[in-house]
């Protein structure tokens, strides 16, 4: 199930770059806990291009047969939100992704709060400024 929708987000992904002109490396994938997953595998998977970014909230990097990771520099900025107190995927998946990503050398925001599943806001407002260097104008 997971490599069908992997697929048809790959495919989309690649249909949204070709009919906008907006090349994948001006982009930011993100998103929050299954979002944050796929975001993860678009992002960082064997054969894809590199996006301008990833936001990873409340996620962990799956393992799933048949997907691969390319974990070789240079990698897009990641920004890694979590949870302290998150019940639905445990602060421990945050720091892991951090640690792995971090030792293939890629630079990581890592921000944990003290709330359950859920975005803090405060973090939103730290990533403005993330995302504009991320996605400089041009």
């Amino acid at each position: 199930m997971f490599l069908a929708s992997f697929q048809a987000a790959s495919e989309f992904l690649d249909g949204l770059a070709a009919e906008t002109g907006i090349a994948p490396e001006r982009t930011v994938l993100g998103g929050f806990s299954q979002g944050a997953v796929m975001s993860y595998a678009l992002a960082l998977g064997l054969g894809r291009p590199r996006p301008a970014g990833l936001i990873a909230l409340s996620g962990f990097l799956p393992t799933v047969e048949g997907l691969d990771y390319d974990l070789e520099p240079p990698f897009p900025p990641i920004a890694i939100g979590h949870g302290t107190y998150d019940p639905v995927i445990g602060v421990e998946w945050g720091r892991q992704a951090k640690e792995l990503l971090e030792g293939a050398g890629a630079d990581v925001l890592y921000r944990e709060y003290p709330l359950p599943h859920t975005v803090d806001p405060s973090f939103l407002i730290e990533l403005r400024p993330w995302l504009e260097r991320a996605v400089p104008p041009g």
